[in-house]
């Protein structure tokens, strides 16, 4: 599959499955973002489900995948401390503020952020109208983060200091856009980066919640270990969806393109949940999804 899938990179072919994975990847994350905003303490959530992939991840690592080359070494090790700071901030991200004001915020910020880096870094460029489309997404996902916020009946100095943090999550999202995506094409087999990444990923916040997991209620423990399962399995799917999807097309593409996952969330919430949606928020989520087709199409 590793030798079908590098066949396909800078080929239209490849651009198409490279959409077809970020939109996945945005699906599945709108789903992982909420797994972390429920029942469960945020840190507790994901230090079990970090646990549960990092363990899966090892077989893979040491007896499937081909073994990473050794200038993958500096390059996992940034990748460690790069996500180490991007949960941390999310956790607290998601402790202060409401799940439906934090989220829209760290997504619109991240790929905006990505497009710029990935222009000094992989030397991308894009086209007027893809610009647009990058404007046009972001201005409806903070648009939805705005019109949250003043219907949010919550502390307003608490909002503010989680908006805060959602700002410097979604730098964080960036960072580790750019860095796993100089990552996988650092090395010949992109599932070696995958299988390795999860297996280094999965070991600080089991480390920092342990105390808090052991004395968790017994009655808790076997929920939060099926919503750590399938949290695991959503990880592998939307992390490597998107992953794939830089080594196959531009990484800022990829990048807004996971960011419907905005949109995703707010039509999971009306099919599932049975929410309301009024006018606002639905022109909100047209501007999303318009931006979107800008930037794929616009190229």
């Amino acid at each position: 599959m590793s030798d079908w899938l590098i066949s396909l990179e800078g080929t239209e072919a490849g651009r198409h499955l490279a959409m077809a994975l970020a939109l996945l990847a945005a699906v599945l994350h709108a789903g992982f973002g909420a797994m972390q905003k429920g029942r469960f303490d945020p840190w507790i959530a994901r230090g079990a489900i970090d646990l549960c992939y990092g363990l899966m991840a090892v077989p893979f690592a040491l007896f499937v995948v081909p073994f990473p080359e050794p200038h993958m070494w500096p390059i996992f090790a940034g990748a460690f401390v790069i996500h180490t700071a991007y949960k941390m901030l999310q956790a607290r991200a998601y402790s202060l503020g409401a799940y439906t004001v934090v989220y829209p915020v760290v997504r619109g910020t991240g790929p905006l952020v990505t497009v710029f880096a990935a222009g000094i870094v992989f030397g991308e460029s894009y086209g007027a109208l893809q610009w647009a489309g990058v404007m046009t997404l972001i201005a409806g996902i903070f648009g939805l983060a705005l019109y949250n916020y003043l219907k949010t009946r919550l502390d307003r100095g608490i909002l503010k200091q989680a908006l805060g943090m959602a700002f410097l999550t979604g730098i964080s999202v960036a960072a580790y856009t750019t860095f796993d995506a100089y990552g996988i094409r650092a090395t010949a087999d992109p599932f070696t980066f995958l299988a390795w990444f999860f297996m280094f990923d999965g070991i600080v916040m089991p480390l920092l919640v342990h105390r808090r997991l052991i004395r968790l209620d017994r009655r808790d423990r076997l929920p939060l270990a099926r919503r750590a399962f399938i949290g695991a399995l959503v990880a592998y799917f939307s992390f490597g969806s998107i992953m794939l999807a830089t080594r196959l097309d531009k990484v800022g593409e990829a990048a807004v393109l996971r960011e419907t996952s905005t949109l995703f969330a707010a039509l999971i919430g009306i099919v599932f949940l049975k929410e309301t949606v009024g006018p606002r928020r639905t022109a909100l989520m047209a501007l999303i999804a318009l931006g979107a087709v800008m930037v794929e199409f616009g190229g």
